[in-house]
């Protein structure tokens, strides 16, 4: 693999560091995208989503409109 350039699989096209940054993000709603850096290298990207809950929804006896 080149610098600067990540994979999540072996026959997927190679894409920039700032596209799979940006993929992650879009694909968020609410949540948390970071980025580990290593001796001034990107080594690993997290992503955390969360799912919110409307008021009404987590009332007891009734179902999450999710």
């Amino acid at each position: 693999m080149k610098t600067g350039t990540v994979s999540r699989v072996a026959d997927a096209p190679v894409l920039s560091l700032a596209e799979v940054i940006t993929q992650q993000v879009q694909a968020l709603r609410f949540g948390v995208v970071q980025i580990i850096v290593h001796d001034s290298k990107v080594v690993q990207i997290e992503r955390t989503e969360k799912i919110r809950i409307s008021e009404s929804a987590a009332t007891p006896g009734k179902s999450p409109n999710i």
